[in-house]
Formats: C-alpha cells, structure tokens, sequence
C-alpha cells in the first residue's frame, strides 16, 4: 500500500530516519545531554549557511513558524522603533497584526497577492520617513508561491540604513538566504518545512551583536528571545522544550548535510516542481504565477474549468496526496501543492498520472474561477 504523502506547506512526508529519532528514549530538558542535544542543534542551523556561522545566533523554540515569527517582531522591534512591513500576501499581513497587537507603530507597503513587492514604494517611505527603524517582509510567499525579490529589497535597506527582519519560515533550507548582503538582522524559520522536521520547533537566527547592544524590546516572557539567548550559550532554555521534536529535527540536519546541503536540496525540489509543472500543463492546468517568479518550493495552479477544489482535494487524498487549497478570495481560484519532505520523481509521476484519471466534474455549482 502507498503511504499518503503530504503536498501542503507544512508538516511534510518525514522520512523513515526522522521518523525513528521520534523513538529515542525520553529526555528531560534540564539534564546534561538534551544541553548537548541543542548545542549540536543550533551548530548545525548556524551552519546551513555558511556565512552566518560567526555573525549570527541560533536561538531554538518550541511553537510553530509562528511562534518564531512573533518573537522575533516582539523582541526586536523596539517599543519607540517603527517598522515597515511590506505585505502581497496572507503572511505578510499576518506580520502587521502580530505588530499592530503589540502596539508598535508600523506602516505598510501592500500589494495584491499576485503581485510583487512594491519596491518603489518600499524606496519613496524610507527616504521621507527616518523613524522607520526596520523593514519586515516574508521570503516566500507561500499564499501564491512566490519567492519575493529580498535581494533588491535588502539593497534598499542597506541604502537607508535600516535593518530587514525577514520571515523564511518556507524558505530555510532551500532558497538563497544573502545575511550580509541583504541586511538581515534576524530572519525566522521552522523544522517542518524545508528542514523535514517535526511541528514544534523553531527558531530565529539573530545577529550576534544585537544581544550585546541594545535591550530586548518583547513584552512576552515566553517570547523573549533574550531569555533563551543567554540559557542556550550552555544548551538550556527558560522553558520546556519539545525534546522529541529536537530529535527529529537533529536527524533532519544529518540528513540535508549528508545530501549536500541547501543547494542540493534547491536543485531536488527545483527538478520535482519543474515536472510537475509541466506534467500538469500539458493537461491544460495553468499555473498562477510566472515561473521565474515562484520559489522551489511550492506552486499555485488555476482551477480547470468546472472543478472545485473540493473535488481534486477528494479524489487525490483517495490515492494518496493531501494537496492545499488558497486562501481567503483564493479559495475558488487556485490550488497548491507543495513538493517538500520525503518525495522523489516517481511520487511526482504517480501524482500526475492521479490527476489524469480525475472523474469528470458536474457541470452543476461550478466554481467562480475569476482571480481576486
């Protein structure tokens, strides 16, 4: 029997290996080795790219990429900073509510969620507003797929002088992540995404001097990220930790090394979504966005006429794929499917020949495919 794999954003198909570090014997987080166990971890995520091993640090916890995302806007966003978020999609303006609810000032560079960032806008507010102490902005846009232009945008950065909080939440592990160039003073990520861990670890990548020169802003106690920097330089943490997700995520780091790193894992899922692609365009399903624009890791594709999301999302979890749908106006437009985790080439092709034998859609309540 097939296992059902996980084409969704998030948890992933983990692989047999990480599935067995689950099993390994019950650890509490106050004793020596779960110490030994986060200082191997946070080596190793320091590592993934290799320009931040000295300048930044790892700081690991436990909740999802949200989790990580929150913290890392709740301490270092200063309480009389501002920050710029620049927003073109579902997790861009999840960002300005995190802030608007911690009661730090913000502005906001929008764009429609099949859109680019607005860079010229992005340029125009730092020039004519000095108070704007940082630019916040997601990687990869997982509510369309795109892979947002952070090069240009952290030029732009550097230019003005302000530092780029940046949300990799789906793109740690598998897309280019330039610190120094892009100006980056933290950016957040998660195990179980490109990383093929487990839900229930994250963490935040910080520039080490950070620490040392200024306060931390937070106003949470869980979500401080002060507080785990300074009990994790001996492997602790002022909380419970998720032990067995550390486990897993431990094996998932020995497993993209062992692979040859980010890069190769960019090349693998670069050659699952290209065919993919193209096996479903040559059934007529139509992708949303541009090539050129999408990251590795995740595609949005055009609902064919007379189908609902429901009915592709029934008939392949029958045979073994749990896809995604859009988002909010999305919804009826656009379905997703994401090729990280434990999936090879001929999962792809097992899935397109799934797609082929689709029943006929029922002409009755077709869905209302104009893009919004």
């Amino acid at each position: 029997m097939n296992r059902t794999l996980l084409l969704n954003p998030g948890p992933v198909t983990l692989s047999e290996r990480v599935r067995q570090a689950l099993l390994r014997p019950d650890l509490c987080h106050r004793e020596s080795e779960f110490a030994e166990l986060t200082l191997d971890i946070k080596r190793r995520l320091s590592s993934v790219y290799s320009q931040t091993t000295a300048a930044y640090e790892t700081v690991l916890l436990t909740g999802s990429g949200t989790c990580a995302v929150e913290a890392m806007l709740s301490t270092l966003i200063p309480g009389t900073g501002k920050a710029l978020i620049v927003t073109n999609g579902v997790y861009g303006e999840r960002i300005a509510t995190i802030v608007q609810l911690q009661g730090k000032a913000i502005a906001v560079v929008a764009s429609e969620w099949h859109d680019p960032m607005n860079l010229f806008e992005v340029e125009t507010r730092l020039a004519q507003d000095s108070s704007i102490t940082h630019v916040v902005a997601v990687h990869h846009e997982t509510t369309t797929g795109r892979l947002n232009d952070v090069a240009a945008l952290g030029q732009i950065c550097k230019r003005h002088q302000v530092a780029l909080l940046l949300d990799c939440v789906s793109s740690f592990g598998a897309e280019a992540i330039a610190f120094d160039d892009w100006n980056l003073e933290a950016c957040a990520a998660t195990a179980n995404k490109c990383l093929h861990g487990v839900p229930g670890v994250s963490f935040v990548l910080v520039k080490r001097s950070v620490f040392k020169t200024r306060s931390s802003a937070a106003k949470s106690l869980y979500l401080d990220l002060y507080r785990y920097y300074h009990e994790q330089q001996q492997g602790y943490s002022p909380f419970t930790q998720s032990v067995h997700g550390y486990y897993a995520l431990q094996e998932a780091l020995k497993e993209l090394e062992e692979a040859g790193g980010w890069i190769a894992r960019q090349q693998n899922y670069t050659e699952l979504s290209q065919a993919l692609a193209q096996g479903l365009q040559q059934m007529g399903i139509q992708l949303l966005l541009e090539e050129s624009t999408s990251s590795c890791v995740l595609r949005s594709f055009r609902l064919p006429p007379n189908y609902s999301y429901d009915d592709i999302h029934d008939a392949l979890k029958a045979a073994g794929f749990v896809i995604y749908a859009g988002q909010a106006g999305l919804r009826n437009c656009i379905f997703r499917i994401a090729n990280m985790g434990d999936l090879n080439l001929q999962d792809v092709t097992r899935l397109l020949a799934c797609f082929r034998q689709l029943p006929q859609p029922s002409l009755l309540d077709a869905p209302n495919l104009t893009l919004v």
